[in-house]
């Protein structure tokens, strides 16, 4: 049973998952819109929009924390030139928009991801 299993595994273990996350949250900040699965754009989502909460403190503690989440370029761009960006929103950084074609290897729904 599946009770109070709040995170999406995608078929693979913790640390692949969480590289998996580090490399695609590290390509948006990077790019600022990717293409990816759905499933994989929300539960990104989640990820980096606590994390851009977290770089609207502008704090040095934060910014350590960000480096120890995210590489270092990406750690940097996200707390000096995104999140002053959204300093006077309250939530809801970024958008997924869901495209009407899917994967042709195997048929999965694809979004675009990016910031507002």
């Amino acid at each position: 049973m599946k009770h109070l299993v709040k995170t999406k595994n995608f078929h693979r273990k913790r640390d692949q998952r969480n590289a998996l996350m580090k490399i695609l949250a590290h390509n948006l900040i990077m790019k600022e819109r990717i293409k990816t699965t759905t499933a994989r754009a929300k539960y990104l989502r989640k990820i980096v929009e606590k994390l851009i909460t977290k770089a609207k403190k502008q704090d040095l503690s934060v910014l350590r924390l960000l480096i120890k989440k995210l590489p270092k370029k990406s750690a940097y761009k996200l707390f000096y030139e995104i999140a002053p960006r959204y300093k006077e929103r309250n939530g809801g950084y970024l958008r997924v928009i869901k495209l009407p074609l899917k994967r042709l290897k195997d048929n999965a729904e694809l979004s675009i991801i990016e910031f507002v």
